[in-house]
């Protein structure tokens, strides 16, 4: 009697087998965990929501992770092939990632020389903990003709102001002594810039400052500090993001400059700003950390100098300051000339 005997299907051949479905479901779910961490904007604005509103502020290492987890996996495959699903997954998602991050590092060409330029400072001062003489003797160095330093209120406002003072610096804080530093917002205005006016906004949680007029010209500047993206706090945050397309979307050429609690990683903010460029970003710096839980050498970029068109980068820096969780902005702009900004032209020469 002639017997005949079945073929087998190896584990690894064309045909999946049952040992394998376990495999593609692992590799299912390590890659929607990867998208949710690395791309939840992407996901119906899932990041204006905790905890992803935080996790997508720290895109550019979450994709460094993945990557090399990516990497690793694929490694792996040379001696076990059931890993290709991990690898091919991950390095995907951090390839997608990547492309939403590297293009910051990319700078714009230098905008035309012989423009008329304002220096902006922005700074947290942290509660109001940040050495005043530390911040006054960065304004001394570098002259700015504006600077914004959330977290100040008019208690700090009057410790800044006696050591710029004689500089001929005026300080403007958004609230009263009687309200905490970190619930204000302090501007000091360079004499060079003239008479100009300070309003005080009610739009914000903490109230903003507005300048213009004087030697601005048709320019306005505005000092901003939006709640931070809190548990308790996540629709305060949301609604003071968006708030900057008052300005970003206003006709008018505007600078706002501010902690403002978010990165271009976050897409509150983005939409918010669609009429301004970011300088760092201008600059090809746009992920260099400002704020961070370890030392500020890693972390988000939350401090940003923002500018409607027509106002471009020409330097951005990066200073670091004693008693601050967070590093300080100076940008230089140049400004656009023509019949209705000629006027600017006395904020600051190159």
């Amino acid at each position: 009697m002639t017997t005949t005997s079945t073929p087998t299907v190896s584990p690894e051949g064309t045909r999946a087998s049952p040992r394998r479905w376990p495999r593609v479901v692992a590799a299912g779910v390590v890659t929607a965990l990867a998208v949710l961490t690395t791309v939840p904007d992407r996901l119906g604005g899932l990041d204006r929501w905790t905890p992803f509103a935080q996790i997508v502020a720290f895109r550019p290492y979450v994709v460094v992770v993945v990557g090399l987890l990516g990497l690793v996996a694929l490694v792996a495959t040379v001696f076990r092939r059931r890993f290709w699903p991990f690898a091919a997954g991950l390095l995907v998602v951090a390839v997608a990632g990547a492309a939403l991050v590297v293009p910051r590092l990319v700078p714009d060409p230098p905008p035309p020389a012989g423009a008329p330029t304002l220096t902006v400072l922005a700074f947290n001062v942290y509660e109001g903990r940040a050495d005043p003489a530390a911040v006054a003797a960065a304004i001394r160095a570098e002259r700015p003709d504006l600077v914004a330093l959330p977290e100040a209120g008019a208690r700090y406002a009057g410790r800044i102001e006696a050591l710029v003072g004689p500089l001929g610096y005026r300080a403007q804080a958004s609230t009263s002594p009687r309200v905490r530093d970190v619930d204000g917002v302090t501007v000091l205005v360079a004499p060079r810039l003239g008479a100009v006016d300070i309003t005080i906004g009610d739009d914000m949680t903490v109230p903003d400052l507005q300048v213009s007029g004087g030697a601005l010209g048709a320019v306005r500047f505005v000092a901003v500090h939006p709640r931070s993206p809190r548990l308790s706090r996540a629709d305060e945050w949301r609604d003071d993001v968006a708030r900057l397309a008052t300005w970003c979307a206003g006709p008018a050429p505007t600078v706002v400059a501010g902690d403002l609690n978010a990165t271009l990683d976050h897409s509150v903010l983005r939409e918010a700003t669609r009429g301004c460029g970011d300088a760092a970003v201008r600059r090809g710096q746009g992920l260099t950390p400002t704020w961070g839980p370890w030392g500020r050498t890693l972390g988000p970029q939350i401090d940003h100098v923002l500018a409607t068109a027509g106002i471009e980068a020409e330097s951005v820096r990066f200073l670091t300051l004693p008693g601050s969780d967070h590093r300080a902005v100076l940008a230089r702009l140049a400004l656009p000339t023509g019949p209705q900004s000629s006027s600017t032209g006395s904020a600051s020469t190159p």
